[in-house]
């Protein structure tokens, strides 16, 4: 499982599981804010995108992660459809 912290923010850190499959990625996002979604991504070298659907307030929202991949850790920018971005890192548990 990877510990997700977006920007520095630690209350509610989400965590994602992954399975790898060739470039191909999907497991699940879990947060107190979205609950449980299920992720699909490509790893390309070293560089990783997954995203996921999620309501925020009643509005769909497209949630996209880029980054990437340093051996147990992470690192990016992520999107939070028009609501705006932020960054993000992740170590591995």
């Amino acid at each position: 499982a990877m510990q997700i912290v977006i920007d520095g923010n630690t209350t509610g850190t989400p965590t994602a599981t992954f399975k790898q499959e060739g470039e191909k990625i999907s497991g699940t996002y879990s947060s107190q804010v979205v609950g449980e979604q299920q992720v699909t991504g490509t790893v390309r070298g070293n560089a990783i995108t997954f995203a996921f659907h999620a309501s925020f307030d009643g509005n769909a929202v497209k949630v996209t992660y880029s980054g990437t991949v340093d051996k147990d850790t992470m690192k990016g920018t992520v999107a939070f459809g028009d609501f705006g971005e932020g960054t993000w890192t992740a170590k591995k548990k």
